[in-house]
């Protein structure tokens, strides 16, 4: 615990040179579309990425969360409202425990 400071400092360099190396070698437009693409969605993967595992184990049953990831991922393909989205979840959610556990 004496290097506290020092594994700050790291940690803060690394991501300090990690978010400042593209801005610093990428100074012109990127023209190439597969990787205009690619960064176009690493946002939306990243933030999938953190929620589906949290909703599945959110619930009791994890059966419960499924299928309200896939009504609520329905509803939203559909185009349906955040609120409508959310509220139709927890219905579902609240419905299959009632049912599962």
């Amino acid at each position: 615990m004496k290097n506290i400071w020092l594994y700050i400092l790291v940690s803060a360099g690394v991501s300090y040179l990690i978010r400042a190396t593209p801005l610093v070698l990428i100074r012109r437009e990127i023209k190439n579309v597969t990787l205009r693409s690619f960064l176009y969605y690493v946002p939306y993967v990243t933030l999938a990425v953190m929620t589906f595992p949290a909703i599945v184990d959110a619930t009791q049953s994890p059966w419960a969360g499924l299928l309200a990831l896939l009504v609520g991922a329905y509803l939203a393909w559909r185009g349906k409202s955040l609120f409508l989205v959310a509220v139709a979840c927890c219905v579902v959610v609240f419905g299959a425990e009632l049912l599962l556990v």
